[in-house]
Parts: structure tokens; sequence; C-alpha cells
């Protein structure tokens, strides 16, 4: 038992190193922009279309890998691709170096989420599954509220204005090591040391044999074949897509819009703001298995996605000290989208849930068509207007609630009854 609590502690380990570097690119945005002297928000956006791109091109692979070399190799390489990204753009900030990057850390990152899912259910045993992958969830949330956190830290002490050596001897490594004028640099190496660490504990771990259940398996090259038959597979699939186009679309833009609209310093508190979004889509996880108990989930995504669109024009159109609460708030009631899309996906099949459940994690490279997208519009018009695309995205998302016909439905309780059942617990 004690053994299995150390895997399990590591394992939220490996989910908060995945968040705490998937995420910070919504701060890095506007250094960015300024640093390499970017002509236009495209070329900004290329750097999370480079990460999500490989994310998308991975997914499927990656299952493959662990069926022919087992858990530990993959796990090893899923640390070791990102491990070398960071080293290199660490080593050689330069903008094509920040492509190759990104895309090297997205293939690490999708072999990493492939393996760590079944895993943790080996570990944890399948009675316990729901619980600990709330907690993995709960964990990934943590990580990506502490990023931007880190990163307005790092650039307040490696200010050249400010900065003192000798008082900080991480600092002062962080500083002869990183370009003066581009402190946000510095957070490339603290990527590395982390993951460094966690190739280190790969290699020391012994890791039991994981067994695939159906909805984990890659599937026969005909299952993929049979499913891209039914049009209800790319109708999802675009629900994922869209849900993590709307994602990205929001965090990696909200900072660069309120510099640009409303002049708030994108180091300080437009990190912050990016930190809250991520802070309010972990509690909203946390609300979201309640309503989910209570109501039924095609509801509950039609509601989510009304709100959402409405949140975001609130944000886009608002002062700024509106749309400083409203960016964040939308983490809140997109929350639940990906879980309720997933499911509501696979609850409509009979068969082959493991293949469905790889082409729907394919749409992940919505991460790298969305930004792509919004950045293109903002190019051509404005950043408000090409943010104002992410509105289609919701309500494709939101329209998922009307059209879907699960053969299974989430099972809901009264209040009454869900209280009552609580209190005999």
């Amino acid at each position: 038992m004690k053994r299995n609590i150390g895997m399990l502690a590591l394992i939220m380990a490996f989910w908060f190193t995945i968040s705490f570097i998937t995420n910070i690119l919504g701060p890095l945005i506007p250094d960015i922009i300024h640093n390499f002297n970017l002509s236009d928000l495209a070329m900004a956006g290329f750097i999370p279309t480079s990460f999500f791109l490989a994310y998308g091109i991975m997914s499927i692979p990656a299952g493959i890998l662990i069926d022919r070399y087992g858990e530990k190799p993959v796990l090893f390489c899923g640390f070791l691709m990102p491990f070398i990204g960071t080293i290199l753009f660490a080593c050689i900030p330069v903008y094509p170096i920040l492509l190759a990057s990104s895309f090297i850390i997205g293939l690490g990152m999708a072999m990493l989420q492939t393996v760590i899912n079944p895993l943790q259910r080996t570990v944890g045993g399948e009675e316990n599954y729901a619980f600990i992958a709330e907690l993995a969830q709960f964990v990934f949330g943590v990580a990506s509220f502490l990023s931007p956190l880190v990163y307005t830290y790092l650039i307040r002490e490696l200010d050249t204005h400010t900065y003192t050596a000798g008082k900080n001897l991480f600092v002062d490594v962080l500083a002869d090591i990183t370009p003066h004028e581009m402190p946000w640099v510095s957070l490339y190496w603290v990527f590395s040391a982390l993951l460094l660490v966690m190739l280190l504990a790969v290699t020391f771990s012994h890791f039991p044999k994981i067994t695939l259940q159906e909805d984990e398996k890659a599937g026969a090259k005909s299952s993929y074949l049979e499913l891209f038959r039914q049009k209800y597979v790319w109708l999802f699939f675009l629900g994922i897509f869209c849900y993590v186009s709307t994602e990205q679309g929001v965090s990696i833009f909200m900072s660069t819009f309120l510099e640009q609209y409303h002049g708030v310093d994108p180091q300080t508190v437009g990190a912050q703001t990016i930190s809250y979004f991520w802070g309010s889509m972990t509690v909203g996880c946390l609300f979201g298995m309640i309503l989910l108990k209570l109501i039924d989930s095609k509801h509950l995504l039609q509601v989510s996605g009304v709100l959402s669109m409405c949140l975001l024009l609130t944000a886009l159109f608002s002062p700024a000290e509106i749309a400083i609460w409203a960016f964040p708030a939308i983490g809140f009631s997109i929350s639940m989208m990906y879980s309720i899309v997933f499911s509501l996906a696979l609850n409509t099949v009979k068969q082959n849930h493991g293949s469905f459940a790889g082409i729907l994690c394919s749409g992940i490279v919505g991460g790298a068509g969305g930004p792509l997208l919004v950045s293109l519009v903002s190019d051509a018009t404005s950043l408000r207007v090409g943010m104002m695309l992410v509105l289609v995205f919701m309500g494709y998302i939101t329209f998922i609630g009307f059209w879907a016909h699960p053969l299974i439905n989430n099972k809901t309780v009264s209040l009454k009854e869900l209280i009552t059942f609580r209190k005999q617990k």
C-alpha cells in the first residue's frame, strides 16, 4: 500500500510537470512579440500551433509505442523530448529555435498523457480510478495556476533595474545564464531542471505492467476505417477541436488583449489574470462533479456554452476593471465542456471505444488551429474581432448539447437525494 501511495505521488508529480510547462504560453506571447520583433500576431500564433500540431500527430502513435515497447521507455522518451526542447531554446533563444522547441515539447507531452492515464488506473486500482482521475485534474489545475505566478516572480527578480547579486543563489544562477533583455527565458531553465528530476525519477522507479482496457487500446486499422465512415465521429472530433481552440484561444491571447486595449502590464496583471483563468477552471471542475450528479450533461453543456459566450463578449467589450475578472471567469464556465463532450461521444458508440478515444484525443490539434485562426483574423482586422472567432467555437460546443443522442445518459439524482447520500456516507 505504501508503495502504491508513493507511485501515485510520482504520477501526480508527472501531471504537475506537464501542466506547469504546457499552459505557460499565454503570459509569454507579449514577450515573444516584443523581444523577437514579430510583425504580426500570426507569427506568435505559430508557437502554440507547433506545440499542439505535434500533440495531435503523436496521440495515436504513442498508444502503439506503449503496446510495442512498454510504459517505462515511453515515459522516459516522453520526458526526454521536452527536456531536449527546453534546453535547446534556453541555450539558443531565437524565434526559429522556439518553434522547433515547441514542436519537440508537444511530441513528448502527447506521449506522456497517453501512458500516464492507464498507469494511474493500474497503480490506484480500478475501484479508485474516478477519484484519482479527479485528483490528477486538480493537480493539473494547480500547476497551471502557479506557472504564470512563477513567471511574474522571475521577471521581477531578474529585472535589470532592480536585480541585486548575492541575495538569492537560485536567481543569481538564472541571471548568469539568461539574456538580460529576455528574463522570461529563465523559465525554460526552470522547465529543464524540473524535467531532469522527472527523468531521474523514471529511471530509478519500477512501474507495474499496464494492461490496457478496451477504451485505452489503440485499436486495429479496420476499427478506424469503420469509425471514419460515421458522421458523428467527425462531429464529436470537431467538438474536441473547438473546445481546445476555445481554451487556448482565450488563455493565449487574453494577456495581449488586455495590454493592447487597456494598457495592462502583461508581466504582472496580465500573467495573474491567466493564472486566475486556470485557477477558476480548477474550481469549476470541482463544482462540475456535483452538477453532473444533479443535471443532465447535455443541459449542462448548453448552459455552460451560453454562459461562456456571454462572459467572452463581456471581456471583449467592457472596461479593464470588468475584463480582468470576466476573462478568468471563462475558465470556470468552460471547465466541464471537455469531459462532457468526450463522454457524450464515447456513450454514442457500442464498440471500438479505444479507437474512438484515440480519434477524439487527436482533436487536441485544435490548440494548433484555433490560436492560428484567431491570430490570422486579428492581423487582418483587430485582436478584438479575432477573439470573437472563439464565439464560433463556443457556439458549436453548445450546439452539441442539443443534437447529441448518447446511448447512455449520465445518472442524475435530486439535490435531496444527493445530500441524504452524503450524510449516510
